[in-house]
């Protein structure tokens, strides 16, 4: 039975009584009276401690908001919406993880406990909160802790173990995983109503995975087939989990203590129980992981729009000068830019060839979109619906992919024990319930604790194993390519290697009506997607004149079941015993991460991912002919395989120095897919600063924890580029009155440390409050007014849709909107710093092909800067920070906030910004096996 008790004690996180919007509160007081039913679950003193297998010494914790239990019963709901009232350990990490940003200060070893959960293996006997035997097995114990509720599964069969560890997934996380399993068909609207954001998420995912149920069945088919006795494992492992998910399913229902959303999307009867929760079955694994790939682990795309900024760049300056600024702005191997791996070595991968061949560049204003959306009805046809639309294509076809995650990771040369620490953890949004979910499994062959992936929780994902931790950050190196399939007979015939081919026409029709969860109005629409053997078709074009269909090929497209295996490895304590164990498990994972890891002896680094070989001459910045000379090496179409990097190409290290990573530039001449790794990266927040305690020595778990968390409150912009800003604005007396005040608030700003945090806990107020509202104002205004009289308005307008100008913590994410925490991913920093570095007369390595400010003129670029410094400071709060959804016009500090963006009935308070992992462990381990 789930868990349930009072009201939190975080009053100031606590939901706002305010009506949501969720649901309407009209007779709640009956409807709650009439489902209250015995949901406590009766503790046992089980006897639980500490496992012997633990190697940590009590120094591996973790945090992962806002709480474990993602599940509510409709009562609970109710209860939330009317009067904030939290079902247990629903909310209870929010308060530590929030704590940090005004706490890390006066952080010590002793404290790191006040903001991070013990992660040590098992359960002390005095907090054993609940002990379960799942469908009443006597081969798996799930106990749950007293602080947390995160369930430890600890099991005597193989099977049981998985069992265990899928009925403790659906206790906490059923409706989520439901929600997702929908996502991944491109079902979420007709699952969970027609809200904007059910669209868009649908929309975006669909476009990239429009898979059939037979293409989710042969990509578990593929799987097991080709990794042997692992193979087999892991579809026995993963039937195991799925009969523990339907058997609590089933005990649910019959009890009556399954999520209430099911009552509040019309999917079951509050009253007479009617209807059902369809069981899980083994393709739906395969929807879950295609979302989390296509999101996360997905690096590539957009070689379209860089032939059209590359065309514009052309237009503008000729074909010679055109590519050099093109390739300025590009900044493909810059030589500024941070890195993970930095001891010197190279690992060459999407360099500029010297000769590209096979290039299919279109006809200048030929590119049309491919519609994904047809015969819409009702609310489906609205402007918002097709905004929304317009939203996620442009989030799904862009190389920008928001990967979030960081890492930092300290050799024990450098610290104070002479054992390894490291601070790491995904930026994997904010979410209620979360994405991801807490647990502990022991059992043969497993032994872990960590965070998963809800419904994908039969390994631990990210996490750690008994004497070694591991981690990943998004990397985003370029595993999908653009191919022009040339037409034949008509718009949706092609050839293939010089046949005239029908595409496979692949469509999911979703319609939606009211419910009390979502009030919507009825509407449909059919999601249609042409796919070729070189993908789904994009976009459509004339290249020489010749009628094509560009089309992206992902070497993971139908492969999102592979990485399974490298999962089951690094949670084998046989398996993994050292940092090349580690790398070779990671090796298996054909998504495209950074790896981590840390034991009491080693660190070590890897980069996973199937990069395909490509053919000779060809450039991947660009779509090239799909003709069998340019097609990838040894690629077959039947089962999309391909020829693929070795291992040593990949970037990798063992026990470096250290280690750091913010989805920044991997290694020297490994190119990302998204634009801007140049000299101004987040990266640099994080390098920068293990740079210095390394150089210090002495590193300790809380000196490490600090870097962390004062990097997540920097203004990238702030601490990196105004202050070479104010050297142009201050290299002559500022007698513009107006302006003379504002520089003095941003250089009071600076000398502060550049932060966006708060006077003090809960004040909601930011200290140095108008300097971020001018920064935040003059930013866009100063890049524009800096790159477009230079490049002209179209070539500028190109080079924006390549790369956003900025991305402060209130701009919104795709579909799932703004106060997503992660920021200062993808900006024009790195331009505005190299090119006033250049007017200012200073060493720039990578510099663009141009000088922009003020045409190259430092008194010019001055009146530019102090002009458009004027506007910005005369800007309001309100004009600034307009209001949204949570926020009202004007409010700075809630413009910023982190919102848990409800996926489910329950709500959670906001928190103030920090730009730092969802999930995120803090490890140093003390002996090795």
């Amino acid at each position: 039975m789930p868990r349930r008790t009072p009201r939190t004690a975080l009053d100031r996180l606590r939901t706002s009584r305010r009506s949501t919007g969720f649901l309407k509160t009209a007779s709640i007081c009956v409807l709650v009276a009439g489902l209250l039913s015995p949901l406590t679950q009766t503790a046992a003193a089980a006897a639980a401690g500490t496992a012997s297998n633990d190697y940590c010494g009590g120094q591996c914790s973790d945090i992962l908001p806002p709480g474990e239990n993602g599940n509510a019963t409709l009562a609970q709901i109710l209860l939330n919406q009317a009067f904030g009232t939290q079902p247990s350990h629903a909310e209870d990490q929010l308060g530590p993880y929030a704590g940090l940003a005004t706490g890390y200060k006066q952080l010590t070893d002793a404290t790191v406990s006040t903001f991070f959960n013990d992660a040590s293996f098992g359960v002390p006997s005095d907090q054993v909160a609940s002990t379960e035997k799942p469908g009443g097995r006597g081969d798996v114990t799930i106990v749950r802790d007293k602080k947390t509720g995160v369930p430890h599964i600890t099991g005597t069969t193989r099977y049981g173990t998985e069992y265990g560890a899928g009925y403790a997934a659906a206790e906490d996380r059923l409706w989520l995983m439901d929600v997702f399993r929908h996502v991944g068909r491109g079902q979420l609207t007709s699952f969970a109503g027609g809200a904007a954001a059910n669209q868009g998420l649908e929309q975006e995912f669909y476009r990239n995975a429009p898979y059939t149920e037979a293409d989710l069945q042969a990509q578990i088919d593929h799987a097991v087939a080709d990794n042997g006795a692992r193979g087999q494992q892991a579809l026995a492992d993963a039937n195991a989990y799925l009969a523990g998910i339907n058997a609590y399913i089933d005990a649910s229902d019959s009890g009556r203590y399954f999520p209430g959303e099911y009552d509040l999307t019309g999917h079951k009867d509050p009253i007479t129980n009617a209807g059902t929760i369809a069981h899980f079955k083994i393709t739906d694994l395969v929807a879950l992981a295609s979302v989390i790939g296509s999101l996360f682990g997905a690096g590539g795309g957009g070689e379209v729009n860089n032939a059209v900024s590359l065309l514009a760049a052309q237009h503008k300056y000729g074909v010679e000068e055109g590519t050099k600024v093109w390739e300025s702005f590009r900044e493909r191997n810059d030589p500024e830019a941070v890195l993970t791996v930095h001891d010197g070595q190279s690992f060459p991968y999407g360099t500029k060839p010297a000769d590209a061949k096979g290039e299919a560049l279109p006809d200048p204003g030929t590119v049309t979109q491919e519609p994904l959306v047809y015969d819409r009805t009702g609310s489906g046809a609205t402007a918002a619906a097709r905004s929304t639309s317009a939203t996620a294509a442009k989030t799904a076809l862009g190389s920008a992919r928001r990967g979030m995650s960081n890492a930092l990771v300290v050799s024990g040369k450098y610290t104070a024990s002479g054992h390894p620490i490291a601070v790491f953890g995904p930026q994997t949004g904010y979410f209620a319930p979360q994405l991801l979910m807490l647990q502990e499994i022991q059992g043969p062959g497993i032994s872990a604790r960590g965070a998963s992936f809800a419904g994908l929780s039969m390994y631990v994902e990210l996490g750690r194993g008994q004497d070694y931790s591991w981690s990943a950050t998004t990397s985003g190196q370029d595993i999908i390519d653009t191919y022009a399939v040339e037409l034949c007979q008509d718009d949706y015939h092609y050839l293939y290697h010089g046949t005239c081919t029908a595409m496979d026409e692949v469509e999911q029709k979703n319609s939606w009506s009211p419910t009390t969860a979502d009030s919507t109005p009825a509407g449909s629409y059919t999601m249609r997607v042409w796919r070729t053997k070189y993908g789904p078709v994009e976009y459509r074009a004339t290249v020489g004149g010749k009628k094509v269909a560009y089309t992206t090929l992902r070497s993971s497209y139908l492969h999102e079941a592979d990485s399974i295996i490298g999962f089951q490895m690094l949670n084998d304590p046989d398996f993994v015993k050292g940092p090349k164990d580690f790398q070779s498990a990671a090796q298996h994972i054909n998504y495209t991460f950074n790896w981590f890891y840390a034991d009491s002896q080693h660190t070590a680094y890897y980069n996973s991912g199937d990069n395909p070989v490509r053919a000779a001459g060809v450039d991947a910045e660009f779509p090239v002919w799909a003709q069998q000379a340019y097609e990838w090496r040894n690629w077959d179409p039947a089962t999309n395989t391909a020829g693929y990097t070795p291992a040593s190409a990949h970037p990798n290290s063992v026990d470096q120095d250290y280690y750091v990573s913010w989805n920044n530039k991997q290694a020297t001449d490994y190119s990302a897919a998204a634009w801007g790794d140049g000299s101004v990266h987040r990266g640099n927040l994080l390098d920068d600063r293990v740079k210095k305690l390394v150089a210090a020595g002495g590193v300790t778990r809380t000196k490490l924890v600090q870097a962390m968390a004062d990097a997540g409150l920097a203004d990238l912009r702030a601490e990196d580029v105004l202050p070479k800003l104010l050297k142009v604005v201050n290299s002559s007396t500022v007698t513009d009155p107006t302006a003379a005040a504002a520089v003095s608030k941003l250089q009071a700003w600076v000398t502060a440390g550049a932060k966006r945090t708060e006077t003090s806990a809960g004040s909601h107020t930011y200290a140095d409050a108008d300097a971020i509202r001018i920064l935040d104002a003059w930013w866009p205004l100063l890049v524009k007014a800096e790159f477009e009289p230079g490049l002209g308005s179209d070539l500028y307008a190109d080079f924006t849709s390549n790369l956003s100008i900025d991305e402060t913590p209130s701009a919104g994410h795709g579909p799932t909107g703004s106060h997503a925490g992660s920021s200062f991913q993808f900006g024009w920093w790195s331009y505005v710093d190299k090119d006033i570095r250049a007017v200012l007369g200073e060493n720039v390595q990578g510099a663009l092909a141009e000088k922009y400010c003020g045409g190259g003129s430092l008194s010019a670029c001055r009146d530019v800067l102090i002009s458009t410094l004027d506007q910005a400071a005369g800007a309001t709060a309100a004009q600034v920070y307009p209001g949204d959804d949570q926020c009202s016009a004007g409010d700075q500090w809630c413009a910023d906030s982190i919102v848990q963006r409800t996926l489910g009935g329950i709500k959670h308070g906001k928190i103030s910004w920090q730009n730092r992992p969802t999930f995120q462990q803090v490890v140093e381990y003390t002996s090795h096996r």
